[in-house]
């Protein structure tokens, strides 16, 4: 049972099926938006088939239990494919053949043997100190008429196929990582507002922050025809109310905290933001003050101190409207300022006596008149936070390591044979390669080229 286990997860019709699999999955999923809460690109479907879609997890595949599965058998797959065929590798990294063997100079082609017009003791150190410079790991064997040499280098070509089957699981694990631990998220902070919760995007929920975000100012910038040509967003980063990073944020120019980034997503306006108030006392012009809700100004008069409360933008369905308080040494009393105040009051009769908090001269001798309420931006932010990032990184440098090491590099092995031949010095060469028999070729050429200039 464990022979056939381990015979069915080490097969190449199982890592072949695997590919296929993830590979149509990763089609569905450029052609299906994931992410989307109950699948409503697709309502058009029909409910039958989106409430399919949902229990096989296609709205959100990348993070389903079964492609989580799935890159779990394509890693154990290539962690079986790998410690089987592991000790045949590493037995060709490790075994150093003879140097006198026979059948590397057996059948040699007639290029391949060279006649020196030396005897072999003045020609065997010029070519040990050729091979010494060429190749490692030299071997040398002499005889009574003759001297072996075996030299070798590219030995760890043989390990390139592991090193890319080890940067696949690293991809994998780091992927894996990012889905169960990290998250996206996305905020709606007003300029001059501070948060330290998130609204969750797959995951539809809450996230609470270890810290506090703070957009302290928002701005955009403007073409000619009108279109936003730049928005901006000042944001400070605190912790126990210290600020411990700031920063401006725009688009395509993300900031990282704590290990999340930041991406400047999109930009609106809220009402409320400021209210333009005019102060009157008797028949004066009176003066225009911006203010914003908890702001407070003195009325030095009276030594009364004004406080904004609250900003609406349309109470009761009366129009605008801002309640004010006013503190004094002698009292303590609120009421609300409305914009269209006389509209509401010739269509309500008696309405200061029937609703005192209405009248905007509640505080004589001064009067009170709301003239607008302004808007202010908020600024939307997108959170990411991945933190299988960096593995996949290291994983994919492996990658371009292993194929570099795979494709561009060979095992060669080299053997010389030097012996006498009527005086003369014969020297024979014999090479073998695991790939790139053309370079192979190149190599042992330029060796016997160096061979015959000894002459």
């Amino acid at each position: 049972m464990k022979k056939i286990i381990l015979s069915f997860l080490s097969s190449l019709k199982l890592t072949i099926t695997l590919l296929i699999i993830i590979a149509v999955a990763s089609i569905l999923g450029t052609i299906i938006p994931q992410q989307y809460e109950g699948g409503e690109s697709f309502r058009h479907l029909g409910p039958g088939l989106v409430k399919v879609f949902n229990s096989l997890q296609l709205f959100d595949m990348y993070h389903s239990v079964w492609f989580i599965i799935l890159m779990g058998l394509l890693s154990l797959n290539l962690i079986v494919c790998s410690l089987n065929r592991l000790p045949a590798s590493w037995k060709l990294f490790s075994n150093i053949p003879s140097p006198d063997r026979s059948k590397p100079f057996e059948n040699l082609p007639p290029d391949r043997v060279l006649l020196i017009e030396k005897n072999r003791n003045e020609v065997i150190d010029s070519v040990e100190n050729l091979l010494t410079r060429k190749y490692k790991r030299i071997r040398r064997k002499d005889t009574a008429s003759t001297t072996f040499f075996y030299g070798e280098k590219g030995a760890y070509s043989n390990f390139g196929v592991y090193i890319i089957h080890l940067s696949i699981l690293i991809v994998i694990t780091g992927a894996i990582i990012g889905s169960l631990l990290g998250f996206n998220a996305f905020v709606n902070i007003a300029e001059g507002e501070s948060t330290s919760t998130v609204h969750l995007g797959r995951q539809k929920g809450i996230k609470k922050l270890d810290f506090t975000v703070r957009c302290d100012k928002f701005s955009i910038a403007y073409y000619d025809n009108g279109m936003p040509k730049e928005y901006r967003s000042n944001l400070s980063f605190l912790k126990n109310n210290n600020v411990i990073l700031q920063g401006p944020l725009l688009v395509n120019h993300p900031i990282t905290f704590n290990g999340i980034r930041f991406y400047q997503a999109n930009y609106g306006s809220i009402p409320g933001g400021q209210a333009n108030i005019t102060v009157k006392k008797g028949n004066d012009e009176g003066t225009t003050i911006k203010v914003k809700q908890k702001d407070s100004f003195f009325l030095k008069e009276k030594d009364a101190k004004v406080k904004i409360l609250r900003i609406e933008e349309n109470l009761m369905s009366m129009g605008p409207a801002v309640l004010i308080s006013i503190q004094t040494p002698e009292s303590n009393m609120r009421f609300w300022v409305f914009k269209n105040i006389e509209k509401i009051r010739d269509s309500i009769p008696g309405l200061f006596k029937k609703v005192p908090k209405f009248n905007p001269g509640l505080f004589k001798p001064y009067y009170f008149k709301l003239n607008r309420i302004e808007s202010k931006y908020y600024t939307g932010l997108q959170l990411s936070h991945d933190p299988g990032v960096s593995i996949v990184a290291i994983g994919s440098f492996f990658v371009i390591l292993g194929l570099f090491i795979t494709f561009f590099s060979s095992h060669k092995r080299l053997w010389v044979r030097v012996d006498d031949q009527e005086g003369k010095s014969r020297i024979s060469v014999g090479a073998t390669s695991n790939k790139d028999p053309v370079g192979l070729k190149r190599e042992t050429e330029h060796l016997l080229r160096h061979f015959s200039s000894m002459g």
